[in-house]
């Protein structure tokens, strides 16, 4: 769900804005959110630091704008056709991503430094809602062709697949493997033909429940 495609071409504004970025990608695997300071990125982007300063004046802006460029860099959903079929693109996409050994460590650094940064918390959940959204789609299209049940959430279904991939990756040494991803995508094909992510009850609010037939 997370690995990025080729980066786009752009002009004077664009390089520096690139090579901003990818200073702050590299700080970010070699020391986590503490070595990201935006005197270090300039030095090591190669530009003014008055460039830095004036274009994301702080930390958690320039984290910000790395994960909005990482969205927007980021793999398409997929297409196959039936809803295993995408799903299961969904699952080994995010197994790259987190295997690999640049973005797997990116991906690290950015979560740990939500756990206690509220802005980066902001930033890594609007980088993953932009995703999902994209993702649900394939639900979307699951339920148009009768493979699953009306009103499946299809946020839900996604976050559902990822979940034991991210919960290894944190929490283990274990590197992740394409059975790993085969495994969680069988586990939510079952689900969503179970009627798990049905919704239909709304909750206090207007947010709607899981139908689970009671």
């Amino acid at each position: 769900m997370t690995e990025l495609a080729v980066r786009r071409p752009g002009g004077r504004t664009a390089a520096v804005r690139a090579a901003v970025l990818r200073a702050a990608e590299d700080l970010l695997v070699e020391g986590g959110l503490h070595a990201l300071e935006l005197t270090a990125v300039a030095e090591r982007a190669g530009v003014g630091k008055s460039t830095v300063y004036r274009r994301w004046s702080t930390v958690p802006v320039l984290v910000a704008d790395v994960l909005h460029e990482m969205a927007e860099q980021s793999v398409s959903r997929a297409r196959t056709g039936t809803l295993r079929g995408d799903l299961r693109a969904n699952a080994r996409l995010v197994r790259r991503t987190l295997t690999d050994p640049r973005q797997g460590r990116l991906f690290g650094a950015v979560i740990a430094a939500a756990t206690y940064d509220p802005r980066t918390a902001q930033a890594l959940e609007r980088f993953y809602d932009r995703r999902v959204a994209e993702w649900s789609a394939c639900v979307t299209d699951a339920v148009a062709r009768g493979e699953a049940p009306t009103r499946t959430d299809g946020a839900a279904v996604i976050r559902h697949l990822s979940a034991p991939l991210y919960y290894q990756f944190l929490t283990t040494t274990t590197p992740l493997s394409t059975r790993d991803a085969d495994r969680a995508v069988a586990a939510t094909v079952a689900a969503v033909a179970a009627g798990v992510f049905v919704v239909s009850k709304r909750r206090p609010g207007g947010s709607r429940s899981p139908d689970l037939g009671t």
